[in-house]
């Protein structure tokens, strides 16, 4: 039986946005936070009652249709036509495990209660994460203002009975798979339409999931930068912790360290034939990927400050005040997304260039790693995958925040554009985690050549068991069918 997460008043740490998913946890919602929403609910609802006056997206149109009021026996038909018209999404289905991200992301922001939906609609959501009832969301469509607007209202439509849900790896329609499950359907009622829609959800969970990647790249870098050097019979001479103590860069101080690590019980030093200088790709590694870390570390605290914000429009304050505001914006995403494309498509240039090095013919390892070149080309054209991977990074780099299209007839003039700079960097970290596999498969065929070569015990192991994985072969093979194996690898190793 699973394990619970009980949703309160305090904040949800990233760390527990990864256990509720990595553990298949279920959620509930602590009494006194239920109560809260249900009063919240109660009391927009007495303000609807009670006054006459125009608030907008309760009782009015939406955007540039905001002076437009309608009519109090159309209200809930007013936030189904919402949902209804908003589905307009396009292109490839986003993946499974992103949607439920974007779904626990909802479901803590309405949690908030400043939203003051109904506790039915909330408790619908949670059913569907529990039991992993899935909408189906095209990536496209999303300007990053007024909220992720096409992703959410596809990602809203089974509260209306609508759209396509995946469940237990099959598609059917929300009305029909609802009904065989017995799962009451909430429909909306005022306000609650606006609220699913407003929010920052979609570009956050892109977010969320290329920094979980940077993260996990940038220490994969580290470790390569080890066996690279390892197998490229570098001088360490740059690892010394005073070098990077005054440069006073945290980044840099990190990465010097981590690589250090790696090469503690290792003959580097007391080898023979040393250049005095070496690469920039080896000798600058704490530099670049020390600042890719800051970048990646600054990212985060984006990301958990959003997890938490409240992201509506508009905002039930008080008893007395509902007003509009514009935190549906996602500017503070967006420009995070275009910096972690910047940092980790570095990571993915600078591995590139050692994975070159390696295959050169220099420093006593033969041309393109293989004993016989001209017969066997080697480990030529690994090379050449990974300076494409790199060459289509810095094309996906262009950012996206700096730029806005008018929507909405001039009323929504100005957008983040955050979930086109979180669907890049989405492609830019996945094309990393394939730059470092090569290089890793690269360094650690690089290492057959060296068989007097002492590393430390850490790496040793790994190398030893990578081996098990993908065994050494002398004659041609075909690299890529180890490119994912290799993925798969670096992902088990903790850091």
């Amino acid at each position: 039986m699973n394990s619970v997460y009980l949703l309160g008043t305090g904040d949800c740490s990233i760390q527990d946005i990864k256990m509720i998913l990595d553990a298949d946890l279920i959620l509930d919602v602590e009494p006194a936070l239920k109560l809260k929403l249900q009063q919240q609910r109660t009391k927009l609802e007495a303000i609807l009652d009670e006054s006459d006056q125009a608030i907008y997206g309760i009782n009015t149109g939406f955007g540039a249709l905001c002076n437009t009021i309608i009519a109090d026996d159309k209200l809930n038909e007013l936030q189904s036509n919402l949902v209804r018209s908003h589905a307009c999404g396009f292109g490839a289905l986003v993946p499974i495990p992103t949607v439920r991200l974007i779904l626990l992301l909802k479901i803590i922001c309405l949690c908030k209660g400043y939203s003051a939906v109904r506790w039915e609609l909330i408790e619908f959501l949670i059913q569907l994460f529990n039991q992993k009832i899935t909408p189906l969301i095209p990536e496209m469509g999303s300007l990053g203002a007024s909220g992720d607007l096409a992703p959410l209202a596809h990602l809203s439509l089974p509260c209306i009975g609508e759209g396509i849900l995946n469940y237990d790896s099959n598609e059917y329609s929300s009305f029909d798979l609802l009904s065989k499950l017995n799962i009451p359907i909430p429909y909306l009622r005022a306000k609650e339409g606006l609220a699913l829609l407003n929010g920052t959800q979609y570009s956050l969970a892109l977010l969320f999931a290329a920094w979980d990647s940077a993260e996990r790249s940038y220490h994969n870098s580290n470790l390569n930068v080890a066996l690279s050097m390892e197998a490229f019979n570098c001088n360490s001479g740059f690892l010394h912790p005073k070098i990077h103590e005054i440069r006073k860069q945290a980044g840099q101080i990190h990465a010097a360290n981590e690589i250090s690590i790696w090469l503690d019980g290792s003959d580097l030093n007391s080898r023979d034939q040393k250049s005095v200088q070496d690469p920039y790709s080896f000798r600058c590694s704490p530099q670049v990927h020390g600042a890719s870390y800051d970048a990646i570390r600054y990212c985060k605290s984006i990301i958990e400050n959003e997890i938490n914000s409240v992201t509506d429009n508009p905002l039930m304050l008080s008893e007395t005040e509902i007003v509009s505001g514009g935190n549906f914006h996602a500017q503070p995403l967006a420009l995070a997304s275009d910096f972690l494309c910047l940092a980790v498509a570095e990571l993915a240039n600078i591995s590139e260039r050692r994975l070159y090095q390696l295959v050169c013919g220099l420093r006593g390892l033969p041309d393109f790693l293989t004993s016989e070149a001209g017969l066997n080309s080697g480990y030529m054209i690994v090379q050449y995958a990974a300076a494409a991977a790199v060459s289509l990074n810095k094309q996906y780099c262009s950012p996206s925040s700096i730029d806005s299209i008018i929507s909405s007839k001039g009323q929504e003039d100005h957008v983040s554009m955050a979930a086109n700079a979180g669907i890049r960097c989405n492609k830019v970290t996945q094309q990393t985690e394939m730059v470092l596999a090569m290089e890793w498969l690269t360094a650690t065929r690089a290492m057959h050549f060296r068989p007097h070569y002492k590393t430390g015990a850490a790496l040793k192991n790994l190398i030893a068991k990578f081996q098990e994985i993908v065994p050494f072969q002398a004659e041609d093979h075909i690299p890529s069918l180890y490119y994912q194996k290799s993925i798969d690898f670096l992902k088990t190793i903790a850091h």
